[in-house]
């Protein structure tokens, strides 16, 4: 029997060492498997070290000229913070929220991943994430949104790394100061200076929670862009926090109840920031972060938005007007006080105050009699009314009744067409007319011929204002502007923006403005008139009512108008003195005297 024992003992040494010899081979090769594969998904990592320091756009930071933010461009950051500078709340928030067990794990989270697992298994929908705050912080610091396999790999690899290399709290502090909460804001005091205008150290316990539920999703919760949503996912934040015993249930309904987000004093000021941002590389070169005070009064922006849409919801859609531009701006220095592109900034962003360039009908005749003033003609001097024929062309007087000879006054007052071209003769012709129009800041194109006296050439809103603002100013060209002062990280910058320059004599400027305080006070713009001011201005209409216009000023303000439709359809008999002209009006007397 011995020997059969022994055969026995030996057979199973055998197999014992066949077996460690297999589990051995299967450790190198696998481990070996394993390296590879960690290789292959490891090749193209980016360098975390170097990804860890901060790579951004320039920001740009407009403010209006009370100093209230008014936009926001390119990557903004605000001060670093650290655990110890904001309020307890803050952090808590976040861990409650997005991964309760982070000081727990060592960056994955098996019992989050089969929890995850579990809840979406069972409600059929994929309901929650197993995704750790570390997981997060490597994908928003060194991955692409991409969803696969091969990401979810290196999004694991990264997160033990950084648990390996930082401390629980230095990961919360690299999180709060780099995660995307929307808006272009970087990093909680960033986005506590966007939302609510206080720095991180200040943050009330109801706006941690809102801040807080902006990483999930911060375009869909932005405040700004959709401040219920933003409500409502700050109180689902605030129940988690509840449910983690950091807030009683009481507290948290009462913080939910105080998230509020104040009105933006302005719906489109967008089309007045676009035409700031449109020439900054060219003005301000460099990579240093902006910060522009601009000369934007919400309280007029605010104003001229709520009249235009009045008017155009009201009389304008009986007459078939569609869209409107605005801009008021200030005559002495040319400073955009408000500015409309149009009926709303978030259906159609193009402006058509400053882009639009359309024949600006008889609100261009103030240039053609400026001529014949400089040609030694007055207020008072008289012209033929009666008709006319230049080769095949006979320009038209509407309802106007021919009188005979009418002073000059008379003529711009009721817009007589016919007038108007004898002025253009009188005045040197049509290159005098436009030589006149060019130096007050018009750019033409303008026809060689007497339709220029009607104005058959074009011109945009915003010029023909600021052109405005040298009659009303005593002759002063000025350079539409909308930048009252630059700072690049605290230190102060030109703003560059030129300096009037004399293009009138101050005499004919003066007759000018007489002439065009008669067009409002019994002429074609008397609906203009507010009473107590002394209004002057100019209405104008194009062929078969395409484009009504009415600029006007008074004291230190000069207001553009323009209405009609985009692709150019004729409006229902809307002329210049007409609706443009109420608008004016209606604007003009909700300003400050």
């Amino acid at each position: 029997m011995a020997p059969a024992s022994a055969t026995t003992a030996q057979l199973r040494r055998r197999l014992a060492g066949r077996l460690l010899g297999w589990a051995v081979m299967a450790a190198i090769w696998g481990g070996l498997a394993l390296g590879v594969l960690l290789l292959v998904f490891a090749w193209d990592l980016p360098r975390p070290e170097e990804a860890l320091e901060t790579t951004r756009r320039p920001s740009v930071t407009l403010e209006a000229a009370d100093g209230r933010l008014l936009s926001t461009s390119g990557d903004l950051y605000g001060e670093t913070v650290r655990l110890r500078d904001v309020p307890v709340h803050l952090p808590t928030a976040l861990l409650a929220i997005e991964d309760r067990r982070f000081r727990d794990h060592f960056g994955l989270d098996p019992v989050g991943l089969l929890r995850a697992a579990w809840v979406n298994l069972t409600s059929g929908r994929v309901s929650q994430g197993g995704s750790t705050l570390t997981q997060q912080l490597a994908k928003n610091l060194f991955l692409t949104p991409e969803r696969s396999f091969r990401r979810k790999v290196q999004e694991a690899m990264l997160a033990l790394w950084l648990e390996s290399r930082f401390t629980k709290d230095q990961l919360l502090e690299i999180y709060l100061n780099r995660v995307y909460l929307g808006g272009g804001a970087y990093g909680v005091d960033a986005a506590a200076r966007l939302y609510f205008g206080v720095p991180a150290r200040r943050l009330a316990i109801w706006q941690s929670a809102v801040l807080m539920g902006l990483p999930k999703a911060p375009s869909r919760y932005n405040p700004r862009a959709n401040p219920q949503a933003a409500a409502d996912r700050g109180a689902e934040v605030l129940r988690a926090m509840a449910a983690t015993g950091a807030l009683t249930e009481a507290q948290a309904n009462a913080e939910a109840e105080r998230i509020a987000f104040p009105p933006r004093p302005s719906r489109d000021a967008g089309w007045f920031a676009d035409w700031v941002n449109d020439d900054l590389a060219a003005r301000f070169p460099g990579s240093a972060d902006l910060t522009l005070r601009t000369t934007l009064d919400l309280r007029v922006q605010a104003l001229v938005e709520a009249k235009l849409e009045t008017l155009l919801a009201g009389p304008g859609a009986a007459a078939e007007v569609g869209q409107g531009a605005v801009v008021v701006m200030d005559v002495a220095t040319g400073a955009v006080r408000a500015m409309a592109g149009g009926r709303d900034y978030r259906r159609s962003s193009f402006n058509r105050a400053v882009s639009a360039r359309r024949q600006p009908g008889s609100v261009f005749k103030p240039f053609v009699y400026l001529a014949a003033l400089e040609h030694g003609l007055s207020p008072d001097s008289t012209v033929s009314d009666g008709p006319l024929t230049l080769g095949r062309w006979s320009p038209g007087n509407g309802g106007w009744r021919p009188r005979g000879d009418l002073p000059l006054e008379e003529a711009l007052a009721h817009s007589v067409n016919t007038a108007a071209v004898r002025v253009l003769v009188r005045g040197g012709g049509p290159k005098e007319a436009a030589a006149v129009a060019r130096r007050l800041g018009l750019t033409g194109p303008f026809p060689n011929d007497a339709t220029i006296a009607l104005g058959t050439g074009e011109a945009s809103l915003l010029e023909l204002t600021a052109a405005y603002a040298a009659i009303a100013n005593g002759g002063m060209r000025v350079v539409p502007n909308g930048i009252a002062s630059a700072r690049a990280e605290r230190r102060a910058l030109p703003s560059g923006e030129p300096a009037p320059i004399r293009v009138l004599q101050a005499e004919d400027a003066l007759a000018m403005r007489r002439m065009m305080e008669a067009v409002v006070n019994r002429g074609s713009g008397r609906a203009a008139g507010v009473p107590g001011r002394n209004v002057a201005g100019k209405t104008g209409t194009t062929q078969d009512f395409r484009d009504a216009w009415f600029i006007g000023f008074t004291g230190g303000t000069v207001i553009g108008v323009w209405l009609g439709n985009d692709d150019a359809t004729p409006m229902d008999d809307v002329r210049g003195g007409t609706l443009p002209a109420r608008l004016f009006h209606d604007i003009l007397e909700g300003l400050p005297r």
